[in-house]
């Protein structure tokens, strides 16, 4: 008698791409979401806004779905933010789940323009159960050429929002003039994150590390060109950003999983609040050729994604961080002492792992 087939077990499905879209008040977010939601990339997409009333998409509403969400003539749900991003992302994958809307391929959150985007981020990449099931694509920043600088100058919530950004848009530079200064400005708060232009296509725009098809795209565009260990550049003392640097770290060999999970480790619990933005791309010396993605948000880092193979030839371990108030040059010999690559300047990794309250700030 044959034996009794045994069930298999549930497929996992694939983790829906998530694009945040955030910007000062005044940005031009609004006016960028209704062009790209024209846009066929775009179809089934789930559009979360905060409310109804900030966002003209009246001429693109087909009909009600029920009182929190509305079908977009692009294909698109639009749905509001009930008061907590987790309940209404969680709702979103119910309803889907059950078959009471269609599924959607991917989701955009537009913030509110005085949002700090990290509580969000931390959401996204901490959650136990929507980490499971979204992947966070991209943190899309709108800047106002005209007002930029002087936003910047003025509102702490604007440095965190172009600093996370992995891409930035800037906005009505026709009518700025020479935009040159704040281009400049831009790219030494976040050289990890190339600036576009408000007409980009939306893959352009909203894409990232996970594609539209939920594949591998180009990570080293991701994680964009920040080549020496430390950027440096002259700031200006009476500007927030000053205390905001940009650098990146790198290995040619492969770096052992250990070291690496205790260097992350330690600086995320040393120094989570000042740890802006963290990613990467890293060869681990048990499966070199499989690296992994790392991204992270102050204390919280995602769990590595494993990439199936290298993205192309170049196969140099490489991590961007953008940091407040922490020594770049501290950190720098940190890993270089987690990679056994001794320096007279370097730290003793195993005295500060035993006390990692021993990690200076900048």
């Amino acid at each position: 008698m044959s034996a009794t087939a045994q069930p298999s077990p549930p497929v996992r499905p694939e983790p829906i791409p998530l694009t945040v879209l955030t910007g000062f008040l005044g940005a031009g977010k609004t006016t960028l979401l209704n062009r790209l939601l024209g846009d066929p990339a775009l179809a089934d997409t789930v559009v979360i806004v905060n409310e109804f009333g900030e966002i003209g998409l009246d001429h693109l509403l087909i009909e009600r779905v029920d009182e929190d969400m509305v079908l977009l003539g692009a294909g698109c749900l639009c749905c509001t933010v009930r008061g907590d991003l987790i309940a209404t992302l969680e709702d979103l994958l119910r309803k889907r789940d059950n078959g009471r809307i269609a599924p959607f391929r991917r989701v955009v959150i537009e913030t509110t323009g005085l949002a700090d985007p990290a509580p969000i981020l931390h959401a996204l990449i901490y959650h136990p159960y929507l980490v499971l099931r979204y992947r966070l694509q991209a943190v899309v920043t709108v800047v106002d050429a005209v007002n930029g600088a002087a936003t910047l100058d003025a509102h702490p919530e604007a440095l965190r929002q172009a600093a996370v950004a992995d891409r930035i848009v800037l906005t009505k530079a026709d009518l700025a003039g020479n935009t040159a200064p704040l281009r400049a400005r831009l790219a030494a708060l976040n050289p990890a994150a190339p600036i576009a232009p408000p007409d980009a296509p939306a893959e352009t725009l909203l894409g990232g590390l996970f594609g539209l098809d939920g594949k591998a795209a180009d990570v080293r565009a991701w994680l964009g060109a920040v080549e020496t260990h430390e950027h440096t550049h002259a700031h200006d003392p009476n500007r927030h950003d000053a205390a905001i640097r940009a650098f990146s770290l790198t290995s040619d060999v492969p770096v052992p999983r250990a070291a690496f999970e205790m260097f992350l480790d330690l600086l995320r619990s040393s120094h989570g609040p000042n740890l802006l933005r963290l990613k990467g791309l890293v060869a681990l010396a048990d499966a070199p050729d499989r690296p992994v993605v790392v991204h992270g948000v102050q204390h919280v880092v995602h769990a590595p994604v494993t990439l199936p193979a290298w993205p192309d030839a170049d196969r140099t371990s490489r991590l961007v961080l953008i940091v407040r108030d922490l020594d770049p040059s501290f950190v720098t010999r940190l890993w270089d002492a987690f990679l056994g690559r001794p320096r007279p300047d370097a730290p003793d990794a195993a005295a500060l792992t035993a006390n990692p309250l021993a990690i200076p700030g900048g």
